[in-house]
């Protein structure tokens, strides 16, 4: 402790300065016969009488002006006297221990105060009285007695015989026993339940050895972790001091649980001085940025920093000084290997236990992945939104010319040539309509797995042939030159001829879509070794580098539409990718850019062989001459039902119509028709519960319900056939199913 300076000591043969004191009065301190010596607040003797010296057995200048802890046995007692004595406490015969000159002690007991003036402390008169040893060690006792009582640890203490001495007001509380209940009683009796634990053995072997020993356990009978140290006693018996640990533990297992998480996360958590060294380092930190922790450990958190955003950093630390917290900040920063990572960073500060910020733990989440993410979705819905709009171009591109040519028939009824050239180009425009939904629709089945391949056995020089009889209108109307160049061996694939042919003439209809007028077209088909390579070549606008890695993705053509109007939605080659891979084969495609045409090549394992030639197909039977048959059309779309009604009379048969579900339920019973053609997507009664009710009565059994629908899935076919409808027909009917589905 920092105490208050007295004036200096004078020279050993020159009494000390006693201030104000009267001359008399230091003439009576000098030869006083009761030992007397004044200190100031250093310690340092500044006076002592004839009396003290003799008692001592000092010369004066041995003594005076000397520390006052030379001359004591414990320096804890000085110690102790100073600190009372700043208190401004008055000392009474305190008890110690002095050393003489020739080597002896004497016990003494100190009477002592402090002479201040106003806050300064100038110096302590003490009355040193020489009292017998007995006395010295009685006060000594008192003293340890006292001192052992007010431990903030249990003391208990047991002699020879077991017996139970001692017990403070510590372990009272600690072991939930009064004193008076056990004192005098022996170990076990006062404990029956530490009979044999691991405690009753440690106490035993000190009392047989005479060595002291220490131990922590939990104490299962108080529940609590305790540790406890137990001593010999010369006289016979063991001295034990314990102390609750419990919370101490608690802290270890909360470091410990914490100490996990921290290792065992997937994020990287760092702590930092405040001048940014780095203090510790997870595996996570690990993981992610590639630096261990014996490499990161003291080393400036810049390590992982960009340059160009170091003065992030420093505004960190500012932040952090300030006592704010940081969290989900999105940033940069660098791993080993030079990659730049995409991080959110949340940072607190560290206090010491007074409070103080001495550094910074960080949290950092590796979200590279999810920007990434983020950014192809962001990709996807734009060209979702570009694809839609090319569908919207798609759709009115038919519709226009349909109504227009609606319109002209309205007006020119009375000219057959024009009806018929109007009925043409509809026909063309349907269909045209009927494919862009046909593709919609199968590019949705083969992401939902729902596609099956009808495999078999065929030379793939075959199926070339077919592709190209699909694609030649396409190619005559673009005015191209096509040449074809089949391989000269067989090339035996296990593939869905329809399926392949499907791929082939997508690839040459979008050879011409981009080729301009009059260009070329190539059709290779050759070995490679194990696998047979479909090769379509253009000499079209060519593909950008930029568009060539996403060409087979959904909707990537919508980067095409301020640059090419050619019809389509941009799913003929995502289309073409999934069909080619569920053949176990791959389709790629290269450009020398813009203007240079492309090349699309298609591989396919080969099978090891032809299987044998396929029987030759049964000729299908004879068809029958069509009957007149009565027919109920229900739609809620009386336009369709109507056009329908009217397909089936140039036919020959009856027809008739209702646009609600009750009511043709309600005509079905009643007119008992041959056929209904049902639809089944109707308000109020849909068609799988009328066909339902309809099966119900054992006279709607024998009619013939055919679904007539917009919904083409699988499982709306299956749905269909389970409510009891005999047959599918999925929306617009051709005529010629039409024909088939009533006269069947």
């Amino acid at each position: 402790m920092t105490r208050r300076a007295s004036r200096p000591a004078g020279r050993a043969d020159e009494p000390a300065p006693l201030g104000d004191e009267h001359d008399d009065l230091s003439d009576f301190f000098d030869h006083a016969a009761i030992p007397m010596h004044w200190v100031d607040g250093n310690g340092v003797i500044l006076r002592a009488n004839d009396a003290e010296l003799a008692l001592l057995g000092y010369r004066r200048e041995e003594y005076v002006g000397q520390k006052i802890a030379r001359f004591h046995a414990d320096g804890d007692v000085i110690r102790d006297i100073l600190e009372r004595l700043e208190q401004k406490e008055t000392l009474r015969d305190y008890p110690a221990r002095m050393l003489c000159k020739d080597g002896s002690i004497r016990h003494v007991r100190i009477t002592s105060n402090v002479k201040w003036r106003g806050d300064e402390f100038v110096h302590t008169r003490c009355i040193t009285r020489d009292v017998e040893p007995s006395e010295t060690m009685q006060a000594l006792k008192e003293q340890a007695a006292d001192y052992v009582e007010h431990l903030l640890e249990g003391f208990v203490a047991y002699d020879a015989g077991w017996r139970m001495t001692h017990m403070n007001a510590a372990a009272e509380r600690l072991l939930g026993r009064r004193r008076e209940d056990v004192l005098g009683k022996t170990w076990h009796e006062a404990f029956p339940h530490a009979v044999g634990s691991a405690v009753d053995r440690m106490y035993r072997r000190v009392m047989a050895s005479g060595a002291g020993e220490k131990m922590e356990l939990f104490y299962q009978h108080y529940g609590r972790w305790l540790e406890i140290g137990a001593s010999p006693v010369r006289s016979g018996g063991i001295a034990v001091c314990f102390r609750d640990t419990s919370d101490l533990h608690r802290r270890d297992e909360t470091r410990n649980r914490l100490a996990a998480i921290v290792e065992s996360s997937d994020d990287a958590i760092v702590s930092k001085s405040l001048d940014g060294i780095i203090q510790s380092w997870n595996k996570g930190a690990e993981r992610i940025f590639g630096w261990t922790a014996d490499e990161a450990v003291g080393h400036p958190i810049t390590l992982i920093i960009p340059p160009e955003l170091q003065d992030e950093e420093r505004e960190f630390i500012a932040r952090l000084r300030r006592g704010l917290r940081i969290e989900h900040y999105d940033t940069v920063r660098v791993a080993k290997d030079g990659r730049r990572l995409d991080i959110s960073l949340t940072i607190s500060p560290v206090r010491n236990a007074d409070g103080r910020i001495i550094g910074a733990s960080k949290v950092a989440r590796d979200i590279t992945e999810r920007k990434r993410a983020e950014a192809a979705l962001r990709d996807s819905d734009r060209r979702k939104g570009e694809f839609l709009a090319v569908l919207a171009h798609e759709l009115r591109n038919p519709l226009a010319p349909i109504q227009n040519c609606l319109d002209l028939m309205t007006i020119t009824e009375t000219d057959p040539e024009g009806a018929r050239r109007a009925r043409d180009i509809m026909t063309r425009q349907v269909k045209q309509i009927v494919r862009l939904v046909d593709d919609l629709l199968e590019i949705s089945r083969i992401d939902q797995g729902k596609i099956e391949l009808r495999r078999e056995p065929l030379d793939l020089s075959a199926v070339m042939l077919s592709a190209v009889e699909t694609s030649r209108p396409a190619i005559e109307a673009g005015k191209h030159t096509l040449n074809v160049t089949l391989a000269t061996e067989p090339l035996p694939v296990n593939g869905d001829p329809v399926r392949l042919s499907q791929v082939v003439a997508n690839l040459l209809n979008n050879a011409a879509k981009f080729t301009d007028p009059g260009g070329t077209i190539a059709l290779r088909v050759r070995r490679e070794a194990e696998h047979a390579e479909i090769e379509v070549q253009d000499s079209g606008i060519g593909i950008d580098a930029e568009t060539l890695p996403r060409l087979f993705e959904m909707f990537s053509q919508g980067a095409q539409v301020g640059r090419r109007s050619s019809s389509g939605l941009g799913i003929g080659l995502a289309l073409a990718r999934s069909l080619v891979t569920l053949h176990g084969g791959r389709i790629d495609a290269r450009s020398d850019g813009p203007g240079k045409g492309a090349v699309f090549t298609v591989r396919l394992p080969l099978a090891s062989a032809l299987a044998a030639e396929k029987p030759q197909q049964q000729a299908a039977p004879p068809s029958r001459a069509a009957a007149h048959k009565r027919v109920l059309v229900v739609d809620d779309n009386a336009d369709a039902a109507e056009a329908l009604a009217m397909m089936l009379k140039s036919m020959g048969h009856e027809a008739y119509t209702a646009t609600d579900g009750r009511i043709g339920l309600a005509m079905a019973r009643a007119a008992r028709p041959d056929v209904v053609l049902l639809d089944i997507g109707m308000p109020g009664l849909d068609g799988f519960e009328a066909v339902r009710r309809l099966r119900a009565d054992p006279e709607g059994r024998a009619i013939r319900v055919v679904a007539v629908t917009g919904f083409g899935r699988t499982e709306d076919v299956r749905r269909s056939a389970e409510a009891g409808f005999d047959e599918h027909l999925v929306k617009p009917v051709t005529p010629e199913l039409l024909r088939i589905a009533v006269e069947n």
